[in-house]
């Protein structure tokens, strides 16, 4: 039976320590960053960045769990999982937030009651109702 949890490339896309990128990403699969990215990442997986890793410019994924330094905006479609040794400075948006003692953000925090679109950047909100005539 299939799941339709995972995504559809099994694979980790691995940014070892000592790698240093400079432009966007994008992909379907899970990413570990343990070196630095400059520039966007989007993906419809989950991405770790490690205690090593570094990213300046905006995150788009699924899950995320961080244990590195963030600098710009985080969006998470489900759960956002933040680790002691972590420091985001930006803004997070995020379904589920889990923050350990240690960890350090400075910017605004969305938490939405609805599934955000992983991978777009676009959060669903909730229609409005129509006022009764």
């Amino acid at each position: 039976m299939a799941k339709f949890n995972e995504p559809e490339n099994p694979a980790i896309n691995l940014i070892s320590l000592g790698t240093d990128i400079t432009g966007d990403i994008k992909s379907s699969g899970d990413i570990r960053i343990d070196g630095s990215l400059t520039g966007n990442l989007n993906t419809k997986g989950k991405v770790v960045i490690g205690t090593t890793g570094k990213v300046k410019g905006e995150v788009n994924c699924k899950n995320s769990e961080v244990a590195g330094l963030i600098e710009g905006k985080i969006t998470v479609g489900q759960l956002l999982n933040l680790k002691a040794s972590s420091k985001i400075h930006g803004d997070i948006v995020t379904l589920k937030l889990s923050i350990e003692p240690g960890a350090v953000f400075s910017g605004n925090c969305k938490m939405s009651d609805t599934d955000t679109n992983a991978g777009t950047g676009i959060i669903k909100e909730k229609e409005p109702e129509k006022a009764a005539k």
